[in-house]
């Protein structure tokens, strides 16, 4: 069917939402618009679903998220013996986001399929932990994760509390082409659902239960550090605001200031347009109350509370943002050094990070005789890593994992990346400094002089519709030609995932190796219309790398344009 078509028969049969039925009225005889939410359906990956909220097919909307839920009902149903047919759902604070979930659950329910969903919006570590609690075949969360105001989506977790794998994804997406989402899909009344049982709300204990765990990452023991250290943070208007501040005031931190404006749930977002930790502009009304309450310490969380971004106070007492890469150092080094300081380092100790994070991590892990796992980007691929040494009987071994992006887990009891966890963790490691007169930048600046300065920068390239889509394989295919330099730099080596190395799943990046211990890393984002590179640069001093860096940079947007 052509898309003109589809859209015919949208206006015929989705009635059901009334803000649906307004907009295909309103786009009526536009055939740019008509195209762009017809031309294909929503693309489902790995990542689950993810899009702008609206009319169409290559939208989020009751009808796409129906469709989606009936095709992984299939899946559950064809897979999964009968009385191990569960699945657990939670949502986040965007816009339609309770909708959704109770969309999802209600298709569920009626192919026979125990729900569990919680009572509130809740962040997405959560239903990673529910799902291995609750024994569930698979896990939906509603999100978009940081992605602005307009888009929502939908992640899709297996049985080990992971986002499903390739394979899954494959099967899962067969089944969801087989839907008609006016003729096939199954539905009952969510609260008819509730009533009778086929829908539960997850109980209480469940979310203490997740708590206890983060609070059990604390690595301190007995020893005195100051737990009134004065804490700003910001939920930016997401899910955290519960569960950072309950973890937090369990382990004694009360000093915490609330960014009032983003306190509360707001899929909105009016005062951050892009919720997103690791955009300045995010972290920006978090910093003027930090300079207003003279804090020591500023947190923030995404709107789904899988990701945290911080800012400290340099010597000229102004605040400084770190990155995901120093904060995950940090961390890591702080979890090596406590482990060893009180005997918990296990013999075959592990920590997992993505292709694209600092390879400085991996030369603190070799300082503390901490093996490295890279894996591809995504941390689901660190889950799939815990949920390997599970197996073996080893998740022990399992001390860090983290991402460039501001996600981390020191534990092995969710699957995903838990910004509970990392809230907890650095106010726990920025307060044992402080006791001991030591501020972050201090121990950063430490960490450089022992192994080198080391920067590293994201890039983010938008491709907007069908026509950005075609670009973005264009320019991927066209770097997989010989390129014997980058900004003046040689390429000593080049990976290209896409051929499957180290073992890795087949996947659509290139890594570029310079001259120098320097590196470029380029892929189209597997949930957004963005092309990103990762930049890379060893050097003497920061002046230097930041030279370096403006080179490479201006060389990969030539390519890019």
């Amino acid at each position: 069917m052509s898309y003109i078509s589809i859209y015919e028969e949208w206006c015929k049969k989705a009635t059901e939402d009334a803000d649906v039925a307004g907009e295909l009225k309103a786009i009526e005889g536009d055939e740019a618009k008509i195209e762009d939410a017809f031309y294909r359906n929503l693309a489902f990956g790995t990542g689950g679903l993810r899009g702008v909220i609206g009319a169409g097919t290559n939208r989020m909307n009751i009808y796409t998220v129906a469709k989606a839920s009936q095709g992984l009902a299939n899946y559950v149903c064809g897979n999964f013996a009968e009385d191990a047919r569960r699945i657990a759902v939670s949502y986040d604070s965007r816009i339609k986001a309770d909708l959704f979930a109770k969309t999802a659950a209600s298709v569920f329910a009626a192919n026979g399929i125990k729900v569990f969903i919680y009572p509130e919006l809740m962040p997405t570590p959560c239903l990673s932990y529910a799902v291995r609690a609750l024994e569930c075949a698979a896990g939906i969360m509603v999100t978009a994760s940081h992605n602005p105001s307009k888009y929502n989506g939908y992640k899709v977790y297996g049985p080990d509390g992971c986002q499903i794998t390739t394979e899954a994804a494959a099967e899962i997406l067969a089944e969801i082409e087989k839907v008609d989402a006016f003729e096939d899909v199954k539905k009952v009344d969510f609260e008819a659902a509730l009533e009778n049982g086929a829908v539960e709300y997850i109980k209480e204990n469940v979310y203490t239960d997740f708590t206890n765990e983060v609070l059990g990452q604390s690595l301190v023991g007995d020893e005195e550090i100051d737990k009134n250290v004065a804490i700003v943070y910001s939920p930016l208007n997401g899910t955290g605001l519960k569960p950072v501040t309950r973890a937090l005031k369990e382990a004694g931190y009360t000093n915490i200031t609330l960014v009032e404006e983003q306190k509360n749930p707001d899929g909105n977002f009016p005062t951050c347009p892009y919720p997103n930790p690791e955009i300045k502009e995010a972290m920006a009304l978090g910093v003027e109350y930090a300079k207003k309450n003279n804090a020591d310490l500023l947190l923030a969380t995404d709107p789904d509370c899988d990701r945290v971004g911080i800012a400290v106070k340099n010597a000229e007492g102004e605040y400084v943002l770190l990155s995901g890469n120093q904060t995950g150092c940090l961390l890591l080094d702080y979890v090596c050094s406590m482990r060893v300081k009180n005997g918990t380092m296990p013999a075959d100790a592990e920590v997992v990070k993505t292709i694209v994070t600092t390879d400085l991590g991996e030369q603190i892990a070799t300082n503390y005789g901490v093996k490295t796992i890279n894996v591809l980007t995504g941390f689901k691929f660190i889950g799939e890593e815990i949920g390997r040494l599970e197996k073996q009987g080893k998740d022990a071994s399992y001390i860090f994992g983290f991402e460039e992006s501001y996600g981390y887990l020191s534990g092995s009891y969710v699957r995903d990346k838990d910004a509970v966890d990392g809230a907890f963790l650095i106010c726990e490691m920025f307060a044992y400094y402080k006791t001991r007169g030591i501020s972050l930048l201090d121990k950063l600046d430490e960490l450089y002089a022992k192994y080198g300065y080391c920067l590293n920068t994201l890039h983010s390239y938008e491709f907007e519709g069908s026509a950005g889509l075609e670009k973005m394989q264009g320019i991927m295919a066209a770097m997989r030609n010989e390129m014997p330099e980058i900004g003046g730099i040689k390429v000593v080596k080049v990976n290209d995932y896409l051929k499957g190395i180290d073992g890795l799943p087949k996947s659509d990046v290139i890594k570029f190796y310079l001259e120098g211990n320097g590196s470029v890393v380029v892929r189209p984002s597997g949930t957004e219309p963005k092309m990103k590179v990762y930049v890379s640069i060893s050097a003497e001093n920061e002046a230097a790398a930041n030279a370096t860096e403006k080179e490479v940079v201006a060389f990969m947007e030539q390519l890019l344009n």
